[in-house]
């Protein structure tokens, strides 16, 4: 997992394109000296995957991207630890409840991985689909937060 950001923000969270690279509490070995939006990030996100944090407060970098592809990624972060939604709902809840292809794109765009968690978004189904950190990485996230949901 590589975390990239500066002092004011955080900008970046990328995770291994490999299943059996899957996040876990000791990936992050950076030096000591980080800006402190990448150090609160390593802490916070180690605390996630301790089960013992399910929300974030970071300052976020979501000022790219196209404005749709910054509402899909504002209404991510209101999807409740350990629920997931289909794209359509996530679709219907940004006021465009046709687009949820479009709603696909974005969540593939998202560029701060776990934090801004399209990771909660599944098929209509409830299968499990398109995930840029791989579908097995996707499973055991969701897994997860189902396990330390309060």
């Amino acid at each position: 997992m590589r975390i990239v950001g500066d002092d004011t923000q955080i900008d970046q969270v990328n995770l291994p394109k490999e299943a059996s690279n899957a996040p876990d509490p000791a990936w992050c070995c950076c030096n000591d000296d980080l800006p402190a939006p990448i150090a609160q990030a390593k802490e916070q996100l180690a605390e996630y995957f301790a089960g013992a944090r399910s929300t974030f407060d970071l300052p976020l970098g979501l000022n790219v991207g196209t404005p749709f592809r910054r509402r899909v990624w504002r209404e991510l972060q209101r999807i409740p630890y350990g629920e997931t939604i289909s794209y359509g709902e996530l679709a219907r809840r940004i006021g465009q409840p046709t687009a949820s292809r479009a709603v696909g794109g974005a969540n593939h765009h998202n560029p701060i991985a776990i934090i801004v968690p399209c990771h909660r978004v599944i098929g209509a189904d409830g299968t499990l689909v398109g995930y840029g950190g791989g579908l097995p990485t996707k499973e055991r996230l969701l897994a997860h937060e189902q396990r330390h949901a309060t």
